[in-house]
């Protein structure tokens, strides 16, 4: 309902009684496709003997039983679908309709594309109090077990199914065994060997002659400088430079003052 609605009781049918009635879910499905008239079957309310309680039972019209789009086959939904009946229990149930302000019953009915367009607030009408619950069942037959047994299978496929090829597929990416920067990085690998550590003093006169031309260096160019390991150089790094953590030369090494041969140029030029 809408939330701007508002209840009108002009000719509220109070005393008007009205069956709640819940259906399975592919009747009501069949009933939607019902054209013309609407018509969807015929109810039979028979009633044995003076003291015998009313029997109830619905018979859906031939033409609704057909039910496509299960794993592609056709089946035949049941015709008779006898009812349940059930005591309102104490609550206090009603039905409402509901129109939007302005639009005739029929009109709201047809589907007109212009429902909303300059219309006012909904209005929600009274059209009856629940006096009787039921609930309708398909009679147990042959067809019904087909439908349901269609019903479960396709409810218990997966979602996703795995699928073996019996070709390449050649229009999207192929598969490949390696990729090219993996086979880049095992032929430099290769090449280089495994890195060997040398003398400090040595390490040491390979960086300051790198920090002569220029002043600041990432990690992985010094690597390529010395050919030392990662661990071993970032050691002797510490003792002669200073790792810049934020700023313009963010995540590079330069030497510590006391180090630097441009140190003495600079204050000159001052």
């Amino acid at each position: 309902m809408s939330e701007k609605g508002e209840v009108d009781l002009t000719g509220a049918k109070l005393n008007t009684g009205v069956w709640l009635v819940k259906v399975p879910k592919y009747l009501s499905q069949q009933w939607a496709k019902a054209t013309g008239r609407g018509e969807v079957g015929k109810l039979r309310i028979c009633k044995k003997g003076n003291q015998g309680k009313a029997e109830v039972s619905f018979t859906l019209n031939e033409e609704l039983t057909v039910i496509e789009g299960i794993e592609d086959k056709t089946v035949c939904a049941p015709r008779e679908h006898p009812f349940t009946m059930q005591t309102v229990g104490g609550q206090a149930l009603a039905v409402f309709t509901e129109n939007s302000s302005g639009q005739s019953e029929e009109r709201s009915d047809s589907g007109s594309s212009g429902s909303g367009a300059g219309a006012g607030p909904d209005k929600i009408a009274l059209e009856g109090v629940v006096v009787q619950r039921a609930e309708c069942r398909p009679a147990v037959s042959e067809s019904y077990m087909k439908l349901k047994r269609l019903q479960i299978e396709e409810s218990s496929k997966p979602v996703r199914l795995s699928q073996q090829l019996s070709k390449a597929v050649t229009s999207n990416y192929k598969p490949v065994a390696n990729h090219a920067y993996n086979l880049e990085y095992e032929r430099k690998k290769k090449e280089e060997g495994k890195r060997a550590r040398v003398d400090k003093q040595q390490v040491l006169d390979m960086l300051f002659s790198a920090f002569e031309k220029h002043q600041y260096y990432n990690i992985k160019d010094l690597v390529d400088i010395t050919k030392q390991p990662v661990s071993y150089l970032k050691e002797i790094l510490r003792d002669i430079g200073v790792y810049n953590v934020k700023g313009t030369h963010k995540n590079t090494w330069e030497l510590k003052p006391e180090y630097r041969h441009y140190q003495g140029e600079e204050k000159t030029d001052e």
